[in-house]
Order: structure tokens, then sequence, then C-alpha cells
């Protein structure tokens, strides 16, 4: 899927949602906890429940990767299940890898061969040669932490070098040379607001991907305000807003009414921005 292709199903869903498929075993409902997978259980009702209402979706890998062996099994489960059923969805495998080049290219095998995600987060701390290894593969993409929703983010990614570019600006300056704009998207969360405009000023036409709408408190409004483009060029995620909206039996039924919610929010925005 390539931007004008992923743009093209924006526009048809109404829709930039990506929902965070965040599964914990703690938090799932208890009535799927004696089943024979409960998180790819839960994982589909989630799916099914959705996915006419958003255009991605995004599995963290920590959460799976917690329960071992039996977790891995229910994300492969999970991303096989919504490339077969649902082919026009987006999938991004939240898993922030980044390492020294061989160790990067086996990641990418994981990720582009193995189980033939579209997109995979990484972390660009340790340069080009780290993030090489994921952008030899045609038609995938590399999600490049930029600048981050979390609280921590003020502790690296603002500090400024002697001609006072902040740390964030150079790394997205600098690693939009290593790829196309069909190639490379970028991590800007949604709780840094008016910020989005200075993101905008270095990467002006690349897709991002933000996370903190919702939970972490980030305005949906706000960061399309400063951050949409001439092809919306956002995928906002949410996670825990949607799929924990119900712990009960009618789980994905609340989790599709959360997620209308924002869906009916972007299909005003998109067409305050004259894209639908």
């Amino acid at each position: 899927m390539n931007k004008q292709q992923l743009f093209e199903n924006i526009k048809r869903k109404k829709s930039f949602l990506c929902v965070g498929l965040d599964t914990d075993i703690k938090k799932i409902p208890a009535h799927l906890l004696g089943e024979e997978d409960p998180i790819f259980s839960f994982n589909k009702t989630i799916i099914d429940s959705t996915a006419d209402l958003c255009v991605a979706y995004k599995p963290n890998l920590a959460f799976y990767e917690s329960l071992g062996i039996k977790g891995w099994t229910a994300f492969e489960k999970t991303v096989q299940y919504i490339k077969t059923n649902y082919p026009d969805q987006f999938i991004i495998a939240d898993a922030k890898r980044g390492d020294i080049g061989n160790t990067s290219e086996m990641y990418a095998r994981s990720f582009f061969e193995h189980l033939d995600i579209d997109s995979v987060t990484v972390a660009p701390y340790m340069g080009e040669d780290s993030v090489r290894p994921f952008l030899v593969y045609p038609g995938k993409w590399v999600i490049v932490l930029g600048l981050t929703s979390n609280k921590g983010s003020q502790d690296f990614q603002f500090t400024t070098d002697i001609s006072g570019e902040r740390l964030f600006e150079k790394v997205m300056r600098v690693s939009q040379t290593w790829a196309t704009e069909d190639q490379m998207m970028f991590v800007v969360g949604a709780t840094q607001g008016s910020l989005f405009a200075d993101v905008r000023k270095i990467v002006p036409n690349h897709f991002l991907l933000v996370p903190g709408v919702g939970a972490q408190g980030g305005s949906l409004q706000d960061v399309a305000k400063y951050g949409m483009n001439s092809q919306c060029g956002l995928l906002v995620n949410s996670s825990r807003g949607i799929i924990y909206a119900d712990k009960g039996e009618n789980f994905g039924m609340a989790a599709r009414r959360e997620s209308q919610k924002i869906q009916e929010q972007m299909e005003i925005l998109l067409q305050e921005n004259k894209l639908i």
C-alpha cells in the first residue's frame, strides 16, 4: 500500500483512525480467559467490530511478547486474520526495533518476510545503518520515532545543538533523506499539539503515526489543525479508549461505539479540510 492508496482508503472510509491492539491478558473480559487463545479471541472481536471504521491496526509487540510463545502465536494469528479478512487494513507492528545493521536485518526479516506486515516502528538513535535494513523491502514502510507523546520526551528530544535545532527536528531532517515518502513515516505524539506545525516544516508530505489521542489526553482537533496535509497525512491511533471501553460480554459493541465517535469527528475534519 503506497501513500496514494492509503489516502484513497482514508477518503473511502472517511476515517484516519488506527486501532491499537495493546491487548493485556489482565484487562480483557474475564469470560474470555477460559478460551484456548483468549488474546486472539479478544482481538478478533475488536477487529470485527471496528474494521469498517478504521484504516489501520497497530499491535504493540510488548503485550504479546510478555506471554512468551502463546503471546507470539496470538500475535501471528491476529496478523493473519486481518490480512485474510480485511485486506484493506494497514498493519503496523509497533515494535520500536533498532540495532546494529546485522541485527536490524534479522528484525526486518521477521516482520517483512516471515509475517509480511506492512510496517514496523523503529528507533533511530543508532543512525542510518540501524534503519537501512528495513528499507530494502519494496512496498513496506518504516515508521521512525520522531517526537513522542510520553512525559520523558522532554529528556532528550528537545535538546538543542549550537544552531538551535532540536534533536527531534534533526532526527526527522536527516532520516527523511534515507527513504522516499512512500517508505517512511514518523511517530509524532498527539500530546505535542501545536508542535505539529514545526514538524510539518520539516516533513510536510510524510504520513505521521499519531499516538496519544484518548487515554493520554491528546487533542484530535489540534492534531488535524497543525498536522493534516493535502493527503491527510495522519494515522491517529487510539488503543485503551477503544479496546477497553467495556469489560463485559458486550466489549465489542462498546469498542465499535467508541471507534464510531472518533470516526465521526474525523469525517468532519476531513470535510473541513476539503479532502472528502
